[in-house]
């Protein structure tokens, strides 16, 4: 197969946790010919989607961990496979990809499905399993932000289409600073707010469970750091292994079937204690360090579910 990978830059990259760089690792190793551009060289041009970027080869050696041919200007409407892999933030540049990505179906397959990453951003989708996730409100409006936060206490607030744990505060009873906080987040940018009762079980870590084709393949648990109420690894949270729990694999059958049907290939779902938080389903993350705790090979699974697909 011929397979583009839309994604960051990919000379800052830690190949050693980095999603994106062990699918494509895996591609290679099963002799697929690989691409890559970053989002921005992106084009819809006179009836076609293009891209310019480079042929790619990756090895895992820091510091010389992959290989670029000679620039070039492709149809991606030729590739079998388009990754959209960029990281959030779900802005209207993300949102644009997605539009021009949406018309190379039905030929190529774009992994996940564009017009489902659009529609189901990861705090939103969840509102369709309101019996798997803690209250929650998302407003812009500051009353019912407080009126939510009088009836629950010890919440946490944070941007609604934020990512890896930026600007995300917990804000306890006694905490007075919610009213500043909203001024802060009103003042630069027109989305609403996401507020949702404070679990204490994420002391005890935020387990990312991995779903390949809407079927959990592992899971590991994210510990905050001391003295930290986030569980992100960009902020310094800490991967362990963890067994999934019957509660997991109940959330898992519940939005399995969904996440199939509308070509949500690689999912990572977080949950803090028994309460579904996010359905990641942008740029997920986690298959190196399931690999490591329990041998499991989720980039092998996810383009085994990709070659179905195309068959």
């Amino acid at each position: 197969m011929k397979i583009a990978f839309q994604m960051d830059p990919i000379g800052p990259i830690n190949i050693n946790g980095d999603s994106s760089f062990r699918l494509a690792e895996e591609a290679q190793a099963r002799g697929y010919e690989l691409f890559y551009y970053t989002p921005d060289r992106l084009a819809y041009d006179e009836g076609r989607v293009t891209a310019r970027g480079w042929p790619l080869t990756v090895q895992r050696v820091l510091g010389d961990h992959f290989r670029l041919g000679e620039e070039q200007t492709v149809d991606l409407a030729a590739f079998d496979v388009v990754w959209l892999r960029q990281d959030p933030p779900f802005d209207m540049f993300y949102i644009t990809t997605t539009h021009i990505l949406q018309r190379l179906s039905p030929g190529t397959l774009v992994v996940n499905d564009p017009f489902w990453v659009r529609n189901y951003p990861e705090k939103l989708l969840i509102l369709d399993f309101p019996d798997l996730m803690p209250p929650t409100a998302i407003a812009r409006d500051l009353d019912t932000i407080r009126a939510f936060r009088e009836r629950h206490g010890d919440v946490i607030l944070k941007p609604l289409y934020g990512n890896g744990g930026a600007g995300v505060f917990h804000l306890p009873e006694s905490d007075r600073n919610l009213a500043s906080l909203h001024e802060m987040f009103t003042g630069f940018s027109r989305e609403p707010l996401i507020v949702q009762k404070y679990l204490p079980a994420v002391s005890r870590g935020d387990k990312r469970v991995i779903l390949v084709d809407g079927a959990p393949i592992g899971a590991i648990n994210r510990v905050p750091a001391q003295g930290e109420t986030r569980s992100n690894m960009h902020v310094g949270g800490r991967a362990e292994k963890v067994e999934m729990t019957a509660r997991d694999l109940e959330i898992c059958a519940t939005i399995g079937p969904l996440l199939r049907e509308k070509g949500q290939i690689f999912v990572g779902i977080d949950v803090i204690g028994d309460y579904l938080t996010e359905i990641n389903v942008t740029s997920p993350t986690g298959l190196q360090e399931l690999e490591r705790f329990d041998g499991t090979n989720g980039a092998a699974l996810i383009w085994d579910a990709i070659a179905a697909r195309r068959a």
